[in-house]
């Protein structure tokens, strides 16, 4: 007797199991977390992460409200404000330059400033429209940023907003002194009142923070208008 064979019905090479799809598509990709968690551990990044670090080392300190815990709050605050120039020189000398630090660079310089005005205004050493001006241009121009980034052009910063980051920096640093202090400058005994200083400085930076917002936007209307032209030119 002959036994018949079971024919088993080819399958089209066009139709594949879904595994085997998603087995290769994975390993094409590339590694993104590994890459991103290799990124967080090196020096510049760490740098960066200790400012965010330092945040509620300052707003401890603050929340106590005394002329020692001033001083304490204002050596975290310095502390961080420095490392800002430590990272991204560490950064470039070790060729470290990554996504994540310029990500966290910016991050970390704008949650340090809101978190010390809001703490500021909170208890009554500063006026509350102050972190809402600073908190309004800085969204602002983070969404024109989003926007330049997702339409493929790039706006270069102007010296505005380099000069408002500086007034805000120092600003900060007299506010939360807070307290008048007796100072003794080539023989002669003043007071300074280190809070008038650090809140003219402050009033300032607000000052050259919308200047530094409006240059931006001019600079992102001027960026549209010539998208136009560059595409048509690469068409021809």
């Amino acid at each position: 007797m002959l036994s018949r064979r079971t024919k088993h019905p080819r399958r089209s090479p066009l139709f594949r199991p879904r595994a085997s799809r998603t087995a290769a598509h994975a390993s094409d990709k590339p590694r993104v977390t590994s890459s991103i968690r290799k990124d967080l551990v090196n020096i510049p990044n760490l740098i960066t992460m200790l400012r965010i670090v330092m945040i509620p080392v300052v707003a401890f300190f603050l929340s106590l409200q005394t002329p020692m815990a001033c001083v304490m709050a204002v050596l975290a605050f310095s502390i961080a404000a420095i490392s800002d120039f430590f990272d991204g020189y560490l950064a470039r000398r070790l060729k470290l330059v990554s996504v994540t630090g310029k990500f966290l660079d910016p991050l970390a310089d704008k949650l340090m400033v809101m978190a010390a005005t809001v703490q500021l205004a909170s208890m009554g050493w500063l006026d509350a429209w102050i972190p809402i001006v600073i908190l309004a241009r800085e969204l602002a121009v983070q969404g024109l940023r989003q926007i330049a980034v997702a339409e493929g052009f790039v706006i270069a910063a102007g010296t505005g907003g380099k000069i408002k980051t500086a007034l805000q920096l120092v600003g900060l640093v007299g506010v939360l002194i807070h307290y008048t202090y007796p100072i003794h400058i080539f023989g002669i005994e003043t007071s300074m009142d280190f809070h008038f200083v650090g809140l003219v400085l402050l009033l300032m930076s607000v000052f050259f923070s919308l200047l530094s917002g409006f240059q931006y936007f001019r600079g992102f209307l001027k960026a549209i208008d010539t998208q136009p032209d560059s595409e048509n030119a690469t068409q021809s």
